[in-house]
């Protein structure tokens, strides 16, 4: 076994108790999808463990498809992913939050500097961070419509038009 695949491997036993799913989609990464509700305690297993830092939290809205004929109908959700590197390896701790109940739990009492990360999923994404430290706005300003999410592949960006032009642009 390399060094990639025992780091990646320790990964995966530390995180056993909260696996939904993994795959390796290239040899240096990782993906692990867990339960929104055992997101803290995966991330202090692996902190408990010395395994890796925090690289970012990043948002990926899917909403739900149409569904073919017979099939239930999806929800649509933010997938949110927890970037965590390990010497050649890049965890992603990958959680579905649905629209419906947009919530994840801080990880800023584990890791301090996921403030930011966690600021901008709650204002480009809409996923409620409950427990961060500082929700104020970091990137759009303070002007800016709540419950308006420009990450969200629903956002329509304002028309506009100026007296000098007679096309519409987005």
């Amino acid at each position: 076994m390399n060094d990639v695949d025992t780091t990646a491997q320790s990964a995966l036993d530390i995180l056993a108790p909260y696996i939904l799913e993994t795959s390796r989609p290239i040899p240096r990464r990782v993906d692990v999808r867990i339960k929104v509700d055992d997101l803290v305690p995966a991330v202090k297993a692996l902190l408990d463990a010395n395994w890796g830092y925090l690289v970012a939290i990043t948002g990926i809205d899917r909403p739900a498809v149409q569904p073919t004929e017979g099939e239930p109908e999806g929800e649509d959700h933010i997938e949110v992913l927890y970037s965590i590197g390990q010497g050649p390896v890049c965890l992603f701790l990958r959680l579905m939050v649905p629209y419906s109940a947009p919530q994840v739990q801080s990880v800023c009492g584990l890791i301090p500097s996921a403030t930011l990360y966690e600021r901008e999923l709650m204002e480009l994404f809409g996923v409620d961070v409950v427990g961060t430290p500082d929700r104020r706005r970091l990137i759009v300003a303070e002007e800016f419509p709540e419950g308006i999410y420009p990450m969200r592949k629903s956002f329509k960006a304002a028309r506009t038009m100026s007296s000098d032009e007679d096309e519409v642009r987005e």
